[in-house]
């Protein structure tokens, strides 16, 4: 890799990502600092399981079940990819 394109990828590996539609909402339970401090780094399939499970009704809660049901499966996807690359 030349000199110019190693010095843009790693350009490109400190710039922020905006975080998908959705995903700075769960910062107001999950921790203060965006991205949600709790939920950062964990694996996305954890969180895309659980959301998916909160939005089906198959996992008891008082507030996360009509959170989820906001958002499409693959809207749950994004946000969890989001919040596991926050490490």
């Amino acid at each position: 890799m030349g000199r110019m394109a190693f010095a843009a990828a790693a350009l490109l590996s400190t710039v922020a990502v905006a975080p998908p539609p959705g995903a700075s909402g769960c910062s107001g339970c999950h921790g203060a600092t965006a991205p949600p401090a709790v939920l950062t780094g964990r694996d996305p399939g954890d969180i895309v399981a659980a959301l998916d499970a909160y939005r089906t009704d198959a996992r008891p809660a008082t507030v996360m079940n009509h959170i989820a049901k906001g958002f499409s499966h693959d809207e749950t996807v994004a946000i969890a990819a989001w919040l596991a690359a926050q490490k």
